[in-house]
């Protein structure tokens, strides 16, 4: 990637002195909160989000479509597993304004108004009447829902990454970038743990009867946790130093997509795979185990929440890795794992024994954590700082649309069609391949250079 006019020449170690001199424990009590806000910020709103895609797996079929389709099992479950692709469409909306405002107005403003957005639409959905009470407003008001959350999560992401790698020294950006990441399986666990312990208690028809809607609700009060720790941090030192400079773009959208636009593609096409695959453990592969298989969903749920660590703790340490080997070259043995692994993985879940899935799980998770780690990192580094917020989050949210938007149903669609999921690996492994290209033409020293 060419050297970019809005790119300082000056170090990161100086962009902290030039908002305000901080001594080195201080620095380091800041840069802790700052990892510790971003963890605890993303965690909730990837709960939010994920509750969200849970239900559509388990629920949101029966609740609110399947009256709408004359009690066509499979349709209904086909327009709810779309409804979670719909909101996809609206992050790159998200993200852009986000993204706008974050360049201009910093990142921290943002953060605190998109877990707010996503929190309000949440507990909301927990409070809609089914189609039972309502008729055809409440699939409406459910999508409307949805779709404030996919414009809340798609200005999420990048300013947390950003607020992450922006406070990160040279040589720790992976490292420091991977707490945001960690948020997805951390809020995946926390989501499954919920759903585990209402099933548990209530039994799984009046979980999907009155039940589901706890989750939903308990938002709100992580939202305010959330809301109060984001309050305490400062703002990222890059901005700052973009502010004392008057260096900042007057649209920086503008000059993303005018100058930009490329990059943007290739970030949406490397995370593309990575979005696809993490969607089939955090919607899909459950659903269809308890569903299809008839696997008992108690254990369904603790297989997910299991694997969920496990994706943290390699999530964290590939973030860690690809500051010694590279961003690219931890991106593409992540991918490489999906592309090999993703057959066999289907095979064992075909097994419709508790202990297969989960083996399938853990199977599937060093893959997705290695090309997930490196990923805050790896796109604060391939945009100017001017237009950085815009340009990772944008890209990100593309990515997600290519990718993730609407795997589920996608893979729903090709069970239904070919009887098999051998289909679903192969959509898989043609993501992956996809993915893979990308990288290959992406500047494998990114990892080396100053932000």
């Amino acid at each position: 990637m060419s050297a970019s006019p809005n790119a300082p020449s000056a170090s990161h170690s100086d962009s902290h002195s030039a908002s305000a001199p901080l001594s080195a424990p201080a620095r380091k009590r800041e840069e802790r909160k700052i990892l510790g806000a971003t963890l605890v910020g993303t965690t909730i709103e990837w709960y939010d989000f994920f509750i969200y895609a849970q239900a559509a797996g388990l629920v949101f079929g029966a609740q609110f479509f399947a009256p709408a389709t004359s009690d066509n099992e499979a349709l209904a479950q086909i327009i709810s597993w779309a409804t979670l692709g719909i909101s996809f469409l609206f992050r790159p909306l998200g993200a852009a304004i986000a993204g706008h405002l974050g360049d201009r107005y910093g990142r921290k403003r943002i953060l605190a108004l998109t877990l707010v957005l996503m929190g309000l639409a949440t507990a909301l959905i927990g409070l809609l009447p089914t189609h039972a009470a309502i008729g055809m407003a409440a699939p409406i008001l459910l999508i409307i829902l949805r779709i404030i959350q996919g414009f809340s999560a798609g200005g999420e992401w990048g300013g947390a990454a950003l607020l992450a790698v922006e406070h990160a020294p040279n040589g720790k950006r992976g490292l420091y970038g991977s707490y945001p990441q960690i948020g997805v399986p951390l809020g995946l666990g926390a989501a499954t743990a919920v759903l585990l312990l209402l099933t548990a208690l209530f039994g799984k028809e009046a979980y999907i009867d009155w039940a589901w809607r706890i989750p939903f609700l308990f938002s709100v009060i992580l939202v305010i946790v959330g809301a109060i720790v984001r309050s305490r941090v400062s703002e990222s030192p890059i901005f700052q130093e973009i502010q004392e400079r008057a260096d900042e773009s007057s649209a920086p959208l503008r000059d993303l997509l005018r100058t930009h636009t490329g990059t943007v593609l290739k970030a949406a096409f490397i995370f593309a795979a990575n979005n696809a695959c993490g969607y089939m453990i955090i919607a899909f592969m459950g659903s269809y185990a308890a569903k299809k298989l008839g696997l008992p969903q108690t254990e369904v749920f603790l297989a997910v929440i299991i694997a969920a660590i496990l994706w943290a703790i390699l999530t964290f340490w590939s973030g860690s890795l690809s500051d010694k080997i590279g961003r690219t070259q931890t991106f593409a043995i992540g991918y490489i794992l999906l592309f090999v692994l993703t057959i066999p993985v289907w095979m064992l879940i075909d097994r419709a024994n508790i202990w297969m899935f989960g083996l399938a799980l853990l199977l599937f998770v060093p893959g997705l954590a290695l090309s997930y780690g490196p990923q805050s990192a790896m796109y604060a580094e391939m945009f100017p700082r001017s237009v950085r917020f815009s340009g990772v989050s944008v890209g990100y949210a593309l990515g997600a649309i290519i990718g993730g938007a609407f795997a589920p149903m996608i893979a729903e669609l090709l069970l239904e069609s070919y009887g098999g999921t051998w289909a679903i690996g192969i959509y898989l492994m043609a993501l992956c391949a996809i993915s893979l290209i990308a990288l290959a033409v992406t500047p494998s020293d990114l990892h080396k250079r100053e932000l």
